[in-house]
Parts: structure tokens; sequence; C-alpha cells
């Protein structure tokens, strides 16, 4: 379980092939503390898990990790269009106590969108990210969503019937530096993760809304 408040930018440093799978290796700083063979973190929104921990002598706190990423998830994530060199929004689980900064985040992408537009202002920036239209009924404005990992507030969104669903996003200068989103461009693409509790509450309502059977005595 992760808040989507992204804790550092690390780097992609090796990307091993290996058919139907990859295994990936990231250098980081922050969530490497106190981390530990077997936890979860969070890259670019999706979870992973640790596999190895490599830590670098020159520089306390510092070091490397590597998780292996199954054809699954580099199918249904951003994760199998990384290179040697990106950056990656990296996040730690949620420990139980902690201030829940952003809002529940599973680490589990829904979707992958597209950044469609940037259009910049004095003191923020809002972003236009294109979506597929099946996620259409989970956004709804001031609600939350997960883009690349980070717990954002949707500001705007099309109509649920629109051919090419989009919806807008703020974005501060606090998260323009410390995240991937200060410099996804137009085309890029972005991991998505709609509110949980929606998709509870639709399967409940679903449910509910099911004839129920009659009983024979």
């Amino acid at each position: 379980m992760f808040t989507g408040i992204v804790e550092e930018l690390g780097t992609v440093v090796r990307i091993e092939d290996q058919g139907d799978a990859q295994r990936l290796t990231f250098a980081a700083t922050e969530v490497l503390a106190g981390a530990r063979l077997g936890d979860s973190i969070a890259v670019n929104g999706c979870c992973l898990t640790i596999a190895a921990l490599e830590p670098e002598e020159s520089r306390p706190g510092a070091g490397r990790w590597t998780a292996d990423v199954m054809a699954e998830t580099l199918a249904r994530t951003s994760i199998g269009g990384l290179a040697p060199g990106d950056r990656v929004n990296l996040e730690r689980a949620m420990a139980v106590g902690d201030r829940l900064g952003g809002h529940i985040v599973q680490g589990h992408v829904d979707a992958v969108g597209t950044v469609l537009r940037r259009v910049p202002s004095e003191h923020w920036e809002v972003v236009e990210v294109g979506f597929p239209a099946a996620l259409s009924r989970y956004l709804v404005e001031k609600g939350s969503i997960t883009v690349d990992g980070t717990s954002l507030t949707v500001v705007s969104v099309t109509d649920p019937g629109a051919a090419d669903p989009a919806f807008t996003i703020s974005l501060i200068p606090e998260t323009l530096a410390r995240t991937t989103l200060g410099f996804r461009q137009p085309g890029d693409r972005v991991n998505l993760e709609v509110d949980i509790l929606a998709k509870h509450v639709e399967r409940l309502l679903a449910h509910q809304a099911q004839p129920q059977g009659s009983t024979h005595e």
C-alpha cells in the first residue's frame, strides 16, 4: 500500500532482458533506508519487489536495488519502455501509523495514459492527460488520480461519452521539481491508477442491482 507521495527520483541503471521478463536495477538513496529483500517499492506507480540490494560504499545510504518484472507488468504499464538513464518516481510502501499525505494507492496500474499538452502558468502548470475510455466512470472533478505514482487531484475531466477522454491536473512547483511530471512531454506515456474506493463502490452497487433468486419451500 502506498500514498502517492513520491520520495525521490531514482535512475534506471541496468535492464536485463529475460525473454518473457526483465530484471531492472535502479540507483536510489532515500527509499533504500532500512530496505530489505522482499520489500515493496513503487516505480512510477507500479509496485515492485526488491530482489537484490547493492550498497554503494562511496556514498553511505545510497545504492542500487533490483526487481524482477514479469511479462504481464511489462504489457500493462509503461515500465517496459524504460531505458538506462531514465529517471523514475520512487516510493516505499506505507508503514502502519504513517501520515496518509496523498490517498490510498495500491501500486496496481489500471491503464497507461498519454500526456497531451502542458500549459505553463506563473506559479503552476496544467497538464492534460488522455486515457482509455473504460476508466471514464472512475474520474470525477476534485477526485483523486495517481499519475506515474503521484497522488493528484483531477481538475477537470471530459464527459463520460467523449470519444477521446482526457483529464487535467495542476502541478505545483514542488511536484514539478520532485517527480517525473516535471519533464514529461506531449506523447509520453504515464501509468494511471484510479481511486480504489470508486472501484469497490461500483462493484458493491453492481451486486446490489442484480436480481435476487427466489426461494422455493
